[in-house]
């Protein structure tokens, strides 16, 4: 089954429902493993980024990542382009239960000419990559006025082979209460679409945003490899 078949065949309503209830949501096995060596292998061809950011230098963590320049390489463009027509209904939805009046187009080459208008041009796909002792910091991936709703990993390194610990970490700020914390175990494959920067919660009044950030917990042993999937580009 090609790549688009792979998702297009995701229980999409289910994946939203997870999406308004927690903020986040957990495909299938969705790459395969040779798609995965594959992003893998494209770390250490220097030509295809743009940047590479030293975590512990910024001290956002300890580990690497490094940000790809255009044109991306074709299976990344392909994730980007197939996912963001599923998503962008829900995003339009959250807009509207939230009360806001942005919206956002039904295809990515019209979101991007919208963020170009915003001087947001670089594009934000990235590999990350972290060894033992490695971790990130609680964040938000935020690069200009422009910000798609919702963002993807994708996990290319297998769980309890390749490397121990280093689960996916979601932070719910919630308010005039204690943060709530999800520490998500993935496999090799899978996908976790959340929320940029905060979801719409039900409350006594309507909804309102519960803000959310994410990170990686300390890699035990091994290594782990990961893709970034932001549909906002960057100044």
């Amino acid at each position: 089954m090609t790549l688009k078949k792979r998702i297009e065949h995701l229980d999409w309503q289910a994946l939203e429902q997870s999406l308004w209830e927690r903020g986040y949501a957990k495909t299938p096995v969705v790459l395969t493993p040779s798609e995965c060596s594959k992003l893998i292998s494209l770390y250490r061809e220097e030509a295809r980024f743009r940047s590479r950011i030293d975590m512990a230098r910024h001290r956002f963590g300890v580990g690497e990542y490094k940000y790809f320049a255009n044109p991306l390489p074709p299976l990344i463009q392909e994730l980007r382009t197939v996912m963001y027509p599923f998503l962008a209904p829900i995003a339009n939805r959250w807009m509207e239960a939230l009360r806001v009046s942005e919206r956002f187009p039904s295809t990515l080459d019209e979101f991007l000419l919208h963020c170009a208008e915003h001087g947001q041009k670089r594009p934000t796909p990235l590999l990350l990559y972290y060894e033992k002792e490695g971790y990130n910091c609680l964040h938000q991936d935020l690069y200009g006025a422009v910000a798609f709703p919702l963002q993807l990993t994708f996990f290319l390194s297998r769980r309890e082979v390749d490397y121990t610990g280093g689960e996916f970490l979601l932070v719910e700020q919630r308010p005039r209460a204690q943060s709530r914390g999800e520490a998500i175990a993935t496999e090799q494959g899978e996908i976790v679409i959340f929320t940029t920067r905060y979801r719409p919660a039900l409350g006594k009044h309507g909804y309102h945003r519960v803000v959310m950030r994410h990170g990686v917990s300390t890699i035990i042993s091994g290594s782990r490899y990961t893709l970034g999937v932001i549909f906002h580009n960057a100044k």
